[in-house]
């Protein structure tokens, strides 16, 4: 039935496909990047700033570096950022939702107003100020991004809660008695988990974009690791004699961004059908 109803949403809705078969067919490219026999760090003196050829899809770039097998592996950090940037932010999100919309009273007060006081500090400059104080990489640059972009899928998961913490079966899984940990597991985690997936999505395209930024800025991934922000970062440079170093990967970010935010319009539309 599930499969049916999936089905008939991209039937009338033919504009899903694209973002789908992208997020499907970029993620097998990241997947089978390191199978694929070339080394995105290999230079080559004579081929230095070529443009897009047979040989070399994508051209590449200053240092004669193949930029289709860059754009590929600066897609799998910029995926790898993205998805376990969003496992943290909904994993913190989710956590403090629950617990605010469940228990009420000082303890939603207290982690709202937590809530609130990291809302008003313009995330962007948050994110920049912790960057610039930890070592810039990887690792930190996830950290920065998972743990201080919560707030508003906390906000979200808390009004569910509310939501569905007033219906009949847990006010009568509460009567009966059954412990609080239970009940959130057997009863709100489930019932809110459709809009968790919704909002997950979205996170990853903005944790995309997040990094991006950061690294366009110098500030996030670092040479000669590749992802889209530092591939364009990098590209200034070359902007006149290689313009492609810079639309390639800007291609990529919006095309990415699109195709998440769309998968999310489309699981959105799913789970109500399915509600």
């Amino acid at each position: 039935m599930k499969e049916k109803k999936w089905l008939e949403i991209l039937k009338e809705n033919k504009s899903y496909w694209f973002p789908i078969v992208f997020v499907v067919g970029l993620s097998l490219l990241a997947l089978i990047a390191p199978l694929l026999p070339i080394d995105p760090n290999a230079t080559d003196v004579s081929q230095m700033s070529s443009a897009p050829s047979l040989k070399h899809i994508f051209g590449t770039d200053e240092v004669g570096r193949d930029y289709f097998i860059r754009v590929v592996y600066g897609g799998r950090i910029s995926l790898l950022v993205g998805i376990l940037a969003m496992i943290a932010s909904t994993l913190i999100g989710t956590v403090v939702g629950i617990i605010s919309g469940y228990f009420g009273g000082w303890i939603d007060s207290l982690l709202m107003r937590i809530v609130d006081i990291l809302s008003s500090i313009p995330w962007l400059v948050l994110v920049i100020v912790l960057s610039v104080l930890l070592k810039p990489g990887l690792v930190t640059i996830i950290f920065v991004i998972g743990c201080f972009s919560w707030m508003s899928i906390s906000r979200l998961i808390r009004a569910e809660t509310l939501s569905v913490k007033e219906r009949e079966y847990v006010i009568y899984a509460q009567f009966i008695g059954e412990k609080d940990s239970k009940i959130i597991m057997k009863h709100i985690f489930p019932a809110v988990l459709p809009t968790l997936i919704v909002a997950a999505t979205g996170s990853i395209s903005s944790a995309i974009m997040t990094e991006s930024a950061l690294s366009f800025l110098g500030i996030g991934i670092q040479p000669p690791v590749a992802s889209w922000g530092s591939l364009l970062q990098n590209a200034q440079a070359s902007l006149q004699q290689a313009p492609y170093m810079a639309v390639l990967p800007g291609i990529f970010i919006i095309l990415t961004v699109y195709s998440f935010n769309s998968l999310g319009n489309f699981l959105r539309e799913l789970t109500s059908v399915e509600g």
